[in-house]
């Protein structure tokens, strides 16, 4: 493949990004372009963008000077994604080597933007950001992405978000929700099933959000029975960024029912006082949560459930970030995420007077993750001694790396196996050691891989 007909593509942000990038890549190389890790072997340099907070925009900014700073006469350097959509023209203010700007809203046309891009005698930067009235449906973003890597891949089943937190910038970027045409999802999770993916994440800024701007009730029930029937060789279903509120008996039924669904949720809860909740524009029933979580485990004893959380909103005070902390230590979550407030300029949240100071939010990350890393203990500890399904995916010093269904990739722990395994491969590991967010054990060559729920 020549040098003219390659493209660099660096993914930045989180997994809905990813998928993005995914498809883009696809669209290009079906129109004969190759894929290159170097960027000096390639004519097209793309970044995906994210625009979320301001270190992940400093991060794409960077990004997009080193490739500026190395762009050859013959190359057009493209910023995509979120921070694309959300500045547009500020962009190339900021890295004036740009050549082109398309956002989240029309990135399935980067093959004709490519080729208008290379038509144009213009020394101007090329813009294809579409307002809101004109945001895509999802039915054309049905690309379908064939080759993956590993044996873990993400689907994404919805775009943009309705909600209105007090601190986010998302609809602003991605604007409303559009829940995916279902048969566009289900063709998607076929090709993944024939090429061999052995889980599905179902993605969405809300994925139990899904379907209700296409007449569908109980829509992410009913999505994940048809995609189980649809694609009934990939062993595991995973389910991420459910919303307070949105977790019904129904969803919960349907997990408990499907043996490809994985035990485990990601419920976004980012507070747990109901004053900072308000505030935040958050649903703040926090009766709700209790009450969830015990329908959860009780549905299924050996769920996993992650959750994240934000510190340092303003106006926390020291009473609210108490209640928070006793919040977690009365639900015992698996996995939490926590993050310091982020200061942001267009969202309501940057209105408030009373912005905490960076020192306090520090402190009371390192306090708040301090109190979950005993609890994160306890509850990996409870696993030794069980046989579990683990994923392969990885070598480290002298020992196979894989997860179990009670983590995600990337954000969640790992399992430690001596010995090299296959990739790719589900083995029965019995798991003899416990670490606060890592397991270590033996493959258990005397069991079956073990099914999702049984002891």
């Amino acid at each position: 493949m020549t040098k003219n007909k390659n493209f660099y593509l660096l993914s930045l942000g989180c997994s809905k990004n990813t998928v993005d990038s995914e498809s883009m890549a696809a669209l290009l190389q079906r129109a004969g372009f190759g894929d290159t890790a170097d960027p000096d072997d390639a004519s097209v340099l793309i970044v995906n963008t994210c625009g979320f907070i301001e270190s992940a925009r400093q991060e794409s900014i960077a990004a997009l000077q080193e490739l500026a700073a190395l762009k050859q006469k013959n190359q057009v350097l493209i910023a995509a994604g979120c921070m694309a959509q959300r500045y547009g023209r500020e962009v190339v203010e900021w890295v004036p080597g740009i050549d082109g700007v398309i956002g989240t809203r029309r990135w399935m046309d980067i093959v004709p933007f490519i080729q208008e891009l290379r038509r144009r005698k213009k020394p101007q930067p090329l813009y294809h950001l579409p307002d809101e009235a004109q945001t895509v449906g999802l039915d054309e973003q049905g690309v379908l992405r064939t080759a993956v890597q590993g044996a873990s891949a993400y689907l994404k089943i919805a775009d943009g978000c309705r909600r209105p937190c007090a601190f986010c910038a998302i609809p602003q970027i991605k604007g409303t929700h559009v829940s995916r045409p279902l048969a566009s999802i289900l063709a998607e999770a076929t090709a993944l099933q024939e090429a061999g993916v052995q889980e599905l994440i179902l993605i969405a800024q809300d994925s139990t959000d899904y379907g209700h701007d296409i007449g569908l009730k109980n829509g992410t029930s009913h999505l994940l029975r048809q995609i189980a029937q649809a694609a009934p060789d990939i062993p595991w279903l995973r389910l991420m960024y459910a919303y307070p509120g949105y977790v019904t008996d129904e969803l919960i039924e349907t997990m408990a029912f499907l043996p490809q669904m994985t035990h485990y949720l990601d419920i976004p809860l980012q507070h747990g006082h109901r004053e900072t909740l308000k505030r935040m524009r958050r649903p703040a029933n926090i009766e709700w949560v209790y009450q969830t979580v015990n329908k959860l485990r009780q549905a299924m004893p050996d769920i996993a459930i992650r959750t994240t959380f934000i510190v340092g909103y303003p106006g926390e005070t020291d009473e609210e970030f108490d209640g928070l902390k006793q919040f977690v230590r009365d639900l015992q979550f698996d996995r939490v995420g926590v993050f310091t407030y982020s200061y942001e300029a267009s969202t309501p949240s940057a209105t408030v007077s009373w912005q905490v100071p960076e020192e306090v939010k520090e402190a009371r990350r390192n306090e708040l993750m301090e109190l979950q890393q005993s609890i994160s203990l306890a509850r990996n500890q409870a696993q030794v001694g069980r046989v579990l399904p683990v994923l392969i995916e990885g070598y480290g010093d002298d020992v196979t790396v894989g997860r179990t269904y009670r983590d995600a990739p990337e954000i969640d722990g790992l399992v430690f196996i001596p010995g090299e395994l296959p990739l790719g491969e589900l083995v029965p590991v019995r798991i003899d050691g416990a670490l606060a967010y890592d397991l270590t054990g033996q493959v258990d060559v005397l069991s079956p891989i073990p099914v999702i729920g049984n002891p």
